[in-house]
């Protein structure tokens, strides 16, 4: 099995905040995060597949094909967006990284070719944190 792995680049900003819970509530669970006037990251996107690669080609995957299908379903609709109120697959959830990170992985699987597939997605919210998702 080979890994194939792009690096992708998106500044977005959200909120975390529940609106279930009180204003205090938020505050003490999701500290600064919770400020109502946003707030925003530069994101780190590592999207990894997986297969055999082609006999003939060599490639895994054609690697132009990964990257126009990662900035046309993703990269495009995050890139200098709000995450909650910006983004149609983020709708009704929290916007957490965990939750972006799921969501990013359902926006990919269904558009790869049948001869490779989605492994992973990690995608760094800062330097120091980061998810890594490999699906349900």
């Amino acid at each position: 099995m080979v890994y194939l792995t792009r690096l992708e680049h998106f500044n977005a900003a959200h909120k975390l905040y529940n609106p279930n819970w009180s204003r205090e509530q938020n505050e003490a669970v999701f500290g600064v995060c919770a400020n109502e006037n946003w707030h925003g990251h530069n994101y780190d996107l590592y999207v990894t597949i997986q297969g055999i690669p082609d006999p003939d080609t060599g490639f895994l995957y054609d690697v132009k094909k990964l990257s126009r299908l990662i900035k046309t379903r993703v990269i495009d609709k995050l890139d200098h967006k709000n995450l909650n109120l910006d983004v149609d697959f983020m709708q009704g959830k929290m916007c957490s990284t965990e939750n972006l990170a799921v969501a990013i992985w359902q926006q990919l699987a269904p558009h790869l070719p049948a001869s490779v597939q989605l492994h992973c997605i990690k995608l760094y919210e800062t330097a120091r944190i980061y998810v890594e998702y490999f699906g349900d």
